[in-house]
């Protein structure tokens, strides 16, 4: 921390004035020799840069020429931290400073405690222009940052926070990040925190963070019908437990219970919910009707149900279940070098009508497929010319899906097929890219687009290896559209 010096004001306002001269004749003079050394072969930069840096951090640290002092103060303390300062410098970075060290040269600062036990930090990026911060420091340096005015700091934190998403904390972090991207209205950030949930779910749904999820985050997650979990059984079993610790008002508490998708559970797991469950007891009027109509779902064709109730809803769409009958996991070791094939098999359909119906799927993915337009044209046999050959590195990934079979059993029915994509961030595995396949299509047409699959350190690769989940959805014919 900067301390107090017995620099006397005039000189303190002299030495100031003189450090921003130098600076801003410095400045001026690196421009001036870069705009010299761009046409000069024989050109070399003299950067001293990092002793300015240094020498600017000392400034701060002994106060040297202080020509105004912050003190900042908080409610819980009678102590005040001071900071001899130069208006200069810190002008330069926030127009709420160059506001209040206008006419004044101290200013005293009512700071909560958190953000004041990072002032000092946020204090040395107005000098230095860097600072390291934890994952627990994000949201109240972002506070200072957004609260002065310091533009660069506040895109950055914001930039490390949509980063570090994926990061291992004690309490996790992404929750309390997402509910205070809604409070400063960062709709990037909020996107990127609710995508992480959504693709990650059964990670948090074990997590301590799962608790301090706010009832229009929950709301907002069981929308969706990404969700990447194991199944609607581990989804209810959570929101239960949510609702036992949080115990929300009635109305809300029927609106979570609303939005559990009960025909992607089976009738035997739906009687026992109904005997053991405290939760539905509790509230089994207010969902009565959607549990007679799951078990009318399982008991008729589906297509004998479709004709009296309308199924064109996210009720009867299957979310990402990570579940055995629903698709399979696929590691691909050294994805890069030929190409590779496997099968599986999946339910037809969500309904128990289905459920001893099965399809099987055969799967190929190749590293280096070219599209027609870069394929060997040969000329006519007068010149015999030929294109030259495309470059291995002109080919893209591709991952084709296609049933092995059909059957008049497939009638009414259409798949929708999705790619999860495992990579490894901060030591954790999770999902970072998904990719969804037309109803009808066999293919995504920018599956792994941007995935370098030469490199072994490529951010798409687990020791070498393509981590892949498959998922496949049956989707009957009147769910074209599902709400996401």
């Amino acid at each position: 921390m900067a301390r107090l010096t017995g620099t006397q004001p005039g000189a303190a306002r002299r030495w100031g004035c003189t450090a921003a001269a130098f600076l801003l004749l410095l400045l001026t003079v690196q421009a001036a020799q870069k705009a010299d050394l761009s046409g000069d072969a024989a050109a070399a930069t003299i950067n001293h840069s990092p002793t300015l840096l240094q020498r600017l951090q000392e400034l701060l640290q002994n106060g040297n020429g202080s020509d105004s002092v912050l003190w900042v103060r908080t409610a819980a303390s009678d102590e005040a931290k001071v900071f001899h300062t130069h208006q200069l410098l810190l002008s330069l970075q926030s127009e709420v400073f160059e506001s209040l060290l206008r006419n004044q040269s101290v200013v005293t600062l009512h700071e909560p405690p958190e953000t004041a036990a990072l002032f000092e930090k946020f204090i040395r990026y107005l000098y230095c222009g860097g600072v390291s911060i934890l994952l627990h420091q994000a949201i109240p340096m972002h506070q200072l940052a957004s609260k002065y005015r310091v533009w660069g700091l506040q895109r950055g934190v914001a930039d490390y926070m949509k980063s570090h998403l994926a990061s291992e904390s004690s309490q996790g972090h992404v929750v309390g990040w997402y509910h205070y991207a809604v409070r400063i209205g960062d709709a990037a950030l909020q996107e990127s925190c609710l995508q992480f949930l959504a693709w990650n779910l059964s990670a948090v749904l074990g997590s301590a963070e799962w608790g301090s999820v706010s009832a229009e985050l929950l709301l907002l997650l069981l929308e969706r019908s990404d969700l990447v979990l194991h199944s609607e059984l581990e989804l209810y079993t959570a929101v239960e437990g949510w609702l036992g610790r949080r115990q929300p008002e009635g109305p809300v508490a029927e609106r979570v219970l609303r939005a559990i998708r009960y025909p992607m559970i089976a009738p035997s797991q739906l009687f026992r919910l109904q005997a053991q469950s405290a939760v539905l007891a509790r509230h089994h009027g207010a969902v009565q009707d959607l549990l007679f109509q799951a078990f009318q779902f399982h008991a008729a064709s589906p297509l004998h149900f479709a004709k009296y109730f309308d199924v064109n809803c996210s009720m009867f769409l299957p979310r990402n279940y990570l579940a055995p009958s629903w698709g399979s996991q696929w590691v691909i070791n050294n994805p890069a070098r030929d190409d590779r094939s496997m099968s599986f098999q999946t339910q037809l359909g969500p309904s128990s009508h289905d459920a001893g119906k099965r399809v099987t799927w055969n799967v190929l993915f190749s590293p280096r497929w070219l599209p027609v337009s870069l394929r060997p044209v040969y000329a006519d046999s007068a010149s015999g010319a030929v294109q030259p050959p495309a470059r291995i590195e002109d080919g893209r990934p591709r991952l084709v899906i296609t049933p092995a079979m059909s059957s008049p059993d497939f009638a009414g029915v259409s798949f929708q097929k999705t790619v999860l994509v495992g990579v490894r961030q901060q030591g954790r595995v999770l999902v970072k890219h998904v990719y969804s396949f037309h109803q009808s299509s066999d293919e995504v047409a920018d599956f792994l687009a941007h995935a370098d699959l030469q490199k072994r350190t490529s951010e798409y690769l687990i020791d070498n290896s393509l981590h892949l989940h498959i998922v496949v959805k049956p989707v009957y014919h009147s769910l074209i559209k599902a709400k996401k």
